[in-house]
């Protein structure tokens, strides 16, 4: 396992990986192993495992179990494990938390939908009593501004475990400033699905991004921003943005592209995808197909640069 410290200075790039299904529909752990193995060569961070992008919400129990063990057994404490915990209930999330943290995982990450004050308090010190070594709470709003900073502010001052905050609202830049700003840097702050606005996020300071895939890639940009090279890193972010536009349209359409990206670098045995999932046409695999050559050119491009 990490150590604490580690955890604390978890900068750069947790990638948030795929789950690879066989041809059966049962999860690939070999290429689950081949995926990390992957990544970790490529320089990043972390990694969380299940989220979105994992299609946790088909994912059986035992599913979920198996594909965090595989993630933890295989990283070897490399880098930290940061293991999904959200679940629809407050009951739900303390049993799915507690199993994580049984698996080995060196920090949880939950999404709690905030009603007021007092009840999402009240949710958040449900798992901070399970004792995670490190607490992660999503920001999740697409709709608004999310949980509100004088809250955030008094959970990191009193509980102990809270040491992050992956921020996914409207408008994201605005609030990794705030928050930044609020806490004296001393949150550690993760952009999510707002990857989208990486070079951004890397000049307000945040920590670390958590995007899916390419983890070559990002991890560049991210290397060579902080080396100094920032004009670098935002024509390589540019040659990527038209992955972004594509990959970005919804959920689903990433989690799609993606897999077929894996399959055409020979990681994933299929590009197999559960239903329900959105319809991916001719027209999408064409897309993929011109964007994909693109992701290997960049890729073989930045290799000398790793």
């Amino acid at each position: 396992m990490t150590t604490n410290k580690q955890l604390l200075n978890m900068e750069g790039i947790v990638t948030v990986l795929n789950t690879p299904f066989t041809a059966l529909d049962t999860i690939d752990t070999d290429a689950v192993r081949a995926n990390v193995n992957l990544a970790i060569r490529a320089g990043v961070a972390g990694f969380l495992v299940p989220a979105m992008a994992s299609e946790v919400g088909k994912l059986s129990g035992e599913e979920r179990k198996l594909l965090v063990q595989t993630v933890v057994e295989e990283t070897k404490g490399r880098v930290p494990v940061i293991g999904g915990g959200s679940a629809p209930t407050s009951e739900e999330r303390v049993y799915t938390v507690t199993g994580l943290i049984e698996l080995g995982c060196d920090g949880v990450l939950v999404s709690i939908p905030y009603e007021n004050d007092e009840q999402y308090e009240r949710e958040v010190w449900s798992i901070a009593e399970l004792k995670p070594p490190f607490l992660m709470l999503q920001d999740w709003d697409f709709g608004g501004y999310g949980i509100p900073l004088p809250l955030i502010c008094k959970l990191f001052r009193e509980v102990d475990v809270f040491r992050s905050i992956k921020i996914e609202v409207v408008p994201a830049g605005t609030k990794y400033s705030e928050v930044l700003a609020a806490t004296e840097g001393r949150l550690h702050v993760a952009g999510g699905w707002a990857v989208s606005q990486m070079i951004d996020g890397l000049d307000r300071g945040v920590h670390a991004f958590m995007p899916t895939g390419m983890h070559d890639i990002y991890t560049c940009i991210y290397s060579l921003y902080k080396q100094g090279e920032r004009d670098r890193a935002v024509r390589l972010f540019h040659d990527l943005l038209p992955v972004l536009a594509f990959a970005n349209q919804h959920l689903d359409i990433s989690i799609h592209f993606f897999k077929r990206l894996l399959f055409a670098q020979g990681i994933y045995s299929t590009p197999h995808v559960r239903e329900p999932i959105l319809p991916f046409d001719k027209y999408h695999e064409r897309s993929t197909e011109e964007l994909i050559a693109l992701v290997q050119r960049l890729s073989k491009e930045i290799s000398g640069l790793l």
